[in-house]
């Protein structure tokens, strides 16, 4: 039996409020990584951000007498933690400084379509159905609206290259998602996303040395706005919406709970329109109702749950 049908149903009120972190913190998120980038470099922000989560989810484990990862459990950590932070956060906080942070988020929703393709063409796990395909042309026809400099709808297009890192970063995950079901990890999903999220952190951390982020950056020149940020990822993005996320996977269905796969974007364009001053054209709002309709409907594709399924939090 599992957890969902042998634990008492929660409060009404704690579901609701738990949704609403992970619908709309996490979509708030991007804005706040937008806001910080403008004046902290991006890995080395990333790495502040996961390195300082990551302690106090691993402190915190550890206090309430959680064993430490052994050494394979470390390895397959920050293996994983390469995949998505620094090639997925990485990638999309350096993004962001080119891209509007609603548009991130809407391609960033293209996670569920990476996947899809991944177990068709590759892990051969998942059939291609009618349904699948049109779902799968009508994400790809969301990205060209937003980057295509040819595609008459109006509104500048997407910066290719902060597009392109986007791509790379959602396949990124996508990866890592396949692989982290085959990898050796904590039991304790909260060790788990800790040990993840510390080892991404010192990883952003040294590839911003590498990338020499660390050269003309002054800490007393950032703002208290850019610091007001990183508190707001760290706090609010990583550690409140991570406690909802693994909390609601224990009483609510995976299928109900990776809705914020699509909600997310939706919250993020609104996000950035009314309090980042980002456009809101024709060209923003068919390329993310076409990403969203293909996220939709791929997730909640009969044949196999497609629902991204994820440890770490935003």
């Amino acid at each position: 039996m599992d957890s969902m049908s042998s634990s008492p149903r929660p409060e009404a009120w704690k579901v609701v409020l738990a949704f609403a972190i992970i619908y709309f913190v996490w979509g708030s998120t991007f804005l706040a990584i937008r806001v910080g980038v403008r004046e902290v470099p991006p890995f080395l922000l990333a790495g502040m951000r996961f390195f300082v989560a990551g302690i106090i989810l691993y402190g915190w484990m550890r206090a309430r007498g959680t064993p430490s990862p052994s050494v394979r459990e470390w390895t397959s950590a920050s293996f994983l933690a390469l995949l998505i932070f620094v090639f997925d956060y990485g990638l999309l906080f350096w993004a962001e400084r080119r891209v509007p942070s609603g548009i991130a988020a809407v391609m960033m929703a293209m996670i569920p379509v990476f996947m899809a393709l991944g177990e068709i063409a590759i892990l051969r796990t998942q059939r291609l159905t009618l349904r699948l395909a049109v779902a799968l042309l009508l994400g790809i026809v969301g990205v060209t609206v937003l980057v295509g400099r040819s595609v008459g709808i109006g509104g500048a297009p997407v910066d290719r290259a902060g597009a392109g890192a986007l791509v790379i970063a959602a396949i990124s995950w996508s990866v890592a998602a396949s692989l982290s079901r085959k990898l050796t990890l904590p039991e304790a999903k909260v060790m788990s996303s800790g040990a993840q999220m510390l080892a991404g952190g010192v990883l952003l951390i040294m590839a911003a040395a590498v990338l020499g982020e660390f050269r003309g950056f002054q800490v007393q020149a950032v703002s208290g706005g850019a610091w007001l940020a990183l508190a707001y990822l760290i706090v609010a993005g990583s550690i409140a919406g991570f406690t909802a996320y693994v909390w609601l996977i224990h009483h609510e269905s995976p299928t109900k709970v990776g809705t914020y796969a699509y909600v997310n974007p939706v919250v993020a364009v609104l996000v950035g329109y009314f309090f980042g001053g980002e456009g809101l054209g024709p060209r923003t709002i068919v390329g993310t109702l076409l990403v969203l309709v293909s996220v939709l409907v791929i997730t909640i594709a009969p044949a196999k749950r497609l629902v991204v399924e994820t440890e770490e939090a935003l």
